[in-house]
């Protein structure tokens, strides 16, 4: 089988800039003809073949080295350290608009694009037709491409690209650009291009993608191969780890609130919890309380240091929609001291003027200084009754007739 493209040992170092001395050294070092000792390893020790009619997608986190070693597969960059050895001809939609000329109309830009390509002009009038049917952007093919939308370069690009019947195909993310027909559109093509034996590397955030395009798949992580094989192994793996690193968060998340917190909540509590089923839905987790009711809340402290924290209380619409915020420390409100280090706060919202619906009523506990949240509790309400009013909040108004 034909090999199209082999990398060995390619790593990519960035020299670090920031400071005067630092680009004093990068600057010596370019003259000397070495490469940066110290930077940012975006690429390290990456081994790669690639033969003809298969597909690869490549995978990772944002930073990961993704679309570097695709400018490194394709010329753009140089590699600090490693061999690139390409065999194909090659047609590539990196960044978008890459190769496009602002100024220039959409016509001129396809004559150029074609060019480097390696289109001849009689090829290229052969299948004009073609690009321009692809394209499908009408008469902004005569304007200047730095007048078009996003979606607009990506079908122009899309198009000539498909046009230059390549060897091999590498596109990095380009699809989630485009509208959701073109996007049919282009998976329709390189499906027919993979059956012809084109061969595709894929770079993208959409593993559906990945698994209905390619063959097999390399995971980068941190600038390094992670994982590289059957695409749906390398795929599932690839969100087991984001699913792992998801609980991680929440885990650590938990641990510095709660009971790990500096300064923590102890206990909410809204209304009278004996009597949560008034609306006749049995649901223990949320709170009932009428429209036009007093809502009686009360937070409790905990502040380890002798210092006392400050409490905030916020209502925000199921929506994420704020409503009405409280600071204790803003209405210079002095708490009950419970025991050493416990506090107990008590607020009062007469005849609630909130909207039949449901909110998130949230109690904080910040540090004494009022700058940083340590702790929070929530807890849903169900605010109940009847009411042709619009909004979230209900204001007393009376209509006035003519003679008052």
């Amino acid at each position: 089988m034909r090999r199209l493209a082999r990398i060995q040992g390619v790593s990519k170092v960035y020299p670090r800039l920031s400071r005067p001395r630092e680009r004093f050294a990068a600057f010596a070092s370019v003259l000397a003809g070495g490469s940066p000792r110290n930077g940012a390893h975006v690429l390290e020790g990456i081994d790669l073949e690639l033969f003809a009619g298969e597909s690869l997608g490549i995978v990772g986190e944002n930073g990961a080295g993704k679309s570097t070693l695709l400018k490194v597969l394709t010329g753009v960059i140089r590699p600090t350290t490693g061999t690139v050895e390409m065999d194909a001809r090659v047609a590539a939609l990196l960044e978008l608009g890459a190769g496009f000329q602002p100024e220039f109309s959409g016509m001129d830009n396809i004559r150029m694009k074609a060019s480097l390509l390696g289109l001849g002009r009689r090829e290229l009038a052969e299948r004009m037709d073609d690009i321009l049917a692809f394209a499908d952007i009408g008469e902004y093919i005569h304007e200047p491409v730095k007048h078009y939308s996003s979606g607009m370069v990506v079908r122009l690009g899309f198009a000539v690209v498909a046009a230059s019947r390549p060897e091999l195909l590498i596109t990095d993310e380009v699809l989630a650009v485009g509208d959701e027909s073109f996007q049919k559109k282009c998976i329709r093509w390189i499906d027919g291009f993979l059956n012809d034996g084109g061969t595709l590397i894929l770079v993208s955030h959409s593993m559906y993608l990945v698994q209905k395009l390619c063959k097999h798949a390399l995971w980068l992580q941190d600038g390094r191969v992670r994982a590289h094989g059957d695409a749906h192994t390398v795929v599932q793996d690839y969100l087991a780890w984001h699913e792992s690193r998801e609980v991680e968060r929440k885990t650590e998340v938990t641990r510095r609130k709660g009971e790990h917190a500096i300064y923590r909540v102890d206990a909410m509590t809204l209304g009278d919890d004996a009597d949560q089923d008034a609306a006749g839905v049995l649901d223990e987790h949320v709170i009932n309380v009428p429209m036009g009711k007093d809502l009686d809340v009360e937070l409790v402290l905990h502040g380890p240091d002798g210092r006392v924290p400050v409490p905030m209380f916020g209502i925000v619409r199921n929506d994420g929609t704020p409503v009405y915020g409280a600071a204790a420390d803003l209405d210079q409100y002095a708490p009950e001291t419970l025991s050493e280090g416990v506090y107990r706060f008590r607020l009062r919202l007469p005849a609630l003027a909130l909207m039949p619906g449901r909110y998130q009523f949230r109690g904080h506990a910040l540090d004494p200084e009022g700058l940083r949240v340590c702790d929070t509790e929530e807890r849903e309400i169900r605010v109940t009754g009847a009411c042709n009013d619009l909004g979230v909040v209900r204001l007393a108004h009376e209509w006035v007739g003519p003679d008052e």
